[in-house]
């Protein structure tokens, strides 16, 4: 799973012109699900965003979360961010979750998210939306499921 993270002042995603999800001041999220994906990963990635720290406390540090800002999320699922352009020069797709088994997971993950507490707007999934934002800071951040294991490489000094 790749996230890409944006700290937001606002954001909003519209489809045929009609907005289907906003928010103020939080976080826009993208999300990339790959074929390798499934409930330990959404668990993960709930988990990262609920605890993200990234809004600035009293002394300008990137010290508070989402629910001491009073933050929201806007998640819009991105099949794209599950592609590869390491060969030639056309994208390749073959690492990226099919539609019909992604949805499910997108929702799931939406699901954590609101169970911990945090108000999310989605845009509609596998439709073509316009994503629009004003980025905070600006404050932009990867997180890949495979990046946020343990390493046994760590503690090898």
């Amino acid at each position: 799973m790749r996230l890409v993270i944006q700290r937001v002042s606002r954001a909003a995603v519209r489809v045929d012109g009609e907005t289907v999800g906003a928010i103020g001041a939080g976080l826009l999220v993208l999300v990339g699900l790959e074929t390798t994906d499934g409930e330990t990963e959404l668990e993960r990635a709930a988990h990262r965003l609920a605890t993200l720290r990234v809004f600035d406390d009293a002394q300008g540090r990137m010290n508070r979360g989402l629910d001491e800002v009073g933050g929201a999320i806007l998640a819009v699922s991105q099949f794209t961010l599950a592609g590869s352009i390491r060969k030639g020069r056309r994208p390749s797709f073959d690492g990226a979750m099919a539609g019909a088994d992604a949805e499910p997971l997108f929702d799931r993950l939406v699901e954590m998210l609101r169970a911990g507490g945090i108000a999310v707007e989605t845009g509609t999934f596998g439709a073509m939306m316009e994503v629009e934002l004003v980025n905070d800071g600006p404050v932009t951040l990867i997180w890949e499921s495979r990046d946020d294991r343990p390493s046994r490489m760590m503690n090898d000094d």
